[in-house]
């Protein structure tokens, strides 16, 4: 019960309730322009607030050595733009209460499968009969949410 009252809980939650706000609007950006351009407006701005804020911290860029890092690490740049465009492509077709569930569903199975096989450096958190029982009644209960 801690874990659900702790920061980290808290701090993840607010960027649950952030993805649907962004999802929403990047959708409604990208029916006013286009998907394409949506979606690199959306990153162009990101990067902007990332660069000013790694300016305004002094985060020193060359203190760390990018090259001995997996490459594999480096996808999430891409994977943000499919994201950003998959999201606010999915959004005005079944709308933003199933898409986000569509979105939390994926999210959330493969999250145990990473944790379960320790994919991408993370530590091995094997599944437990319980969280497989919750899966299941997690999707069940996001059947009941969609229209």
């Amino acid at each position: 019960m801690t874990k659900l009252l702790s920061l980290p809980f808290l701090v993840a939650a607010i960027s649950g309730i952030a993805m649907a706000i962004q999802g929403t609007i990047n959708s409604s950006l990208s029916q006013k322009t286009s998907l394409l351009y949506a979606t690199l407006l959306v990153h162009i701005i990101g990067t902007l607030v990332a660069l000013i804020a790694a300016l305004a911290w002094r985060s020193p860029l060359l203190k760390y050595h990018w090259g001995s890092i997996p490459w594999y690490l480096y996808l999430g740049g891409i994977l943000s733009v499919l994201i950003v465009g998959l999201v606010a492509a999915s959004i005005p077709k079944i709308g933003v209460c199933n898409a986000t569930t569509a979105i939390i569903i994926g999210q959330v199975s493969m999250a145990v499968l990473i944790d379960h096989f320790g994919w991408f450096g993370m530590s091995r958190l094997s599944w437990t009969p319980t969280q497989l029982i919750g899966i299941a009644l997690f999707a069940a209960g996001a059947k009941l949410l969609f229209r």
